[in-house]
């Protein structure tokens, strides 16, 4: 590369670092034809997750960090103080089929801020992808963040050609967005994730391509006073009215010269971890918000333990759970036990009766679930109801050392 491009691509793929909607979970497995570049097979130098656990590289980077929008949350906001750049569609192009052969990355994840218009700038990422698939034979992931402003004509084009399409909620408030990014609207981006999700779901049924790993976003968390309960109702409705494959979750970062009306300090990175851990219940262990939001205070999260064990804790009256009789719904709520391990206990069980020995060698959970548990040779007893089990569950804070 020549040094005006390296430059570019310095501060336009550190300008991308604070979108944390990256991964690749979801994409279908495809190589590249004869004479074509890519796959989402490969193996590179890893950066997101696929759902078999696979870990692939993306290229994160912006089209530009010039923006027409200012965003109080926002680096690269109109009245920032930041260095600028823009690719041009056929810089990114080129970047992601090099960087492909030197066996850099296996994919490319890119947004923008906007210029000139929402149709121009949503235009210009549409081609991107165009441009690898058609006319380069790319056959890697791409992940294009989309526009809800632009032309429901654009967004679709760009879902023929790229694997995911995502739009950032960002806040989860109206009054937030108002307050913080006043030239967003909640409605246009909920309308255009509505008018996503039945674009997806119609060629689901057609048999056709269309973002077929679905769409996603982000919600940054702690650049207002909105609760960890109120983020997940959010998350919650998000998933259920428009289907999406995740919410990410941001925490928010100081940026330099930031707006009076943003927080001096940065939350805590544990309070994202929670976020996570209570989102994977919320989606796949049968929790609703309301249960996750009960084990912590004041519709914040426990930050010491977990959500599903600050649960179990708060509901000890409904502990131990039998291995043996339970059903899987109940034994999906016992700490240390995840669903692969759920599923491994309901199928041994109906052969024998379980022992603890047995259950051990399903999960490695054994530790955590012990006080939640019953076994064909194993009672808790009175342990589930020890005053000390919160500390004795709860893993020692670690002193770090430069030596």
């Amino acid at each position: 590369m020549d040094d005006k491009l390296t430059t570019k691509l310095r501060i336009l793929a550190d300008a991308a670092k604070y979108d944390a909607s990256c991964a690749s979970s979801g994409a279908p497995k495809r190589t590249a034809g004869a004479g074509g570049l890519g796959s989402t097979d490969g193996m590179g130098i890893c950066h997101a997750y696929t759902p078999d656990g696979r870990c692939v590289s993306l290229l994160k980077i912006l089209l530009t960090n010039y923006c027409l929008f200012d965003c109080a949350y926002c680096v690269n906001r109109r009245s920032s103080n930041v260095r600028r750049a823009r690719f041009s569609v056929e810089e990114v192009v080129t970047l992601t089929i090099e960087f492909y052969r030197r066996n850099y990355i296996e994919g490319l994840f890119l947004s923008s801020g906007i210029i000139r218009s929402p149709d121009y700038t949503m235009e210009q990422m549409m081609l991107v992808a165009r441009t690898l698939r058609r006319d380069r034979e790319f056959a890697g992931y791409i992940h294009l963040k989309t526009i809800p402003e632009a032309s429901p004509w654009l967004i679709e084009q760009a879902g023929l050609w790229a694997d995911r399409l995502s739009i950032n909620l960002e806040l989860p408030s109206e009054e937030s967005l108002k307050r913080l990014a006043p030239e967003k609207e909640g409605a246009s981006i909920t309308a255009a994730m509505g008018q996503m999700r039945e674009r997806i779901a119609e060629a689901k049924v057609e048999r056709r391509r269309f973002s077929p790993a679905g769409q996603s976003t982000q919600i940054i968390v702690g650049a207002d006073d909105t609760s960890d309960a109120a983020l997940l109702r959010t998350s919650d409705t998000l998933y259920r009215r428009y289907a999406l494959s995740r919410v990410y979750y941001s925490a928010f970062s100081p940026i330099p010269e930031a707006s009076p009306v943003l927080p001096l300090k940065q939350p805590p990175l544990q309070r994202e971890n929670r976020l996570y851990q209570a989102d994977w219940l919320l989606r796949h262990y049968g929790f609703d918000v309301e249960e996750i939001a009960e084990g912590g205070t004041d519709g914040m999260l426990d930050l010491e333990i977990d959500p599903k064990l600050a649960w179990a804790l708060k509901n000890r009256h409904r502990f131990p759970a039998d291995v043996n009789e339970a059903d899987r719904e109940m034994l999906l709520r016992v700490p240390g036990l995840g669903k692969r391990a759920v599923d491994r206990i309901v199928a041994a069980r109906r052969h024998a009766r379980l022992r603890l020995d047995d259950v051990a060698r399903l999960t490695a959970g054994l530790k955590r679930a012990r006080p939640f548990l019953i076994a064909a040779d194993w009672r808790p007893g009175a342990l589930t109801d020890r005053a000390d089990l919160r500390a004795r569950l709860t893993p020692p804070t670690r002193q770090l050392s430069l030596f």
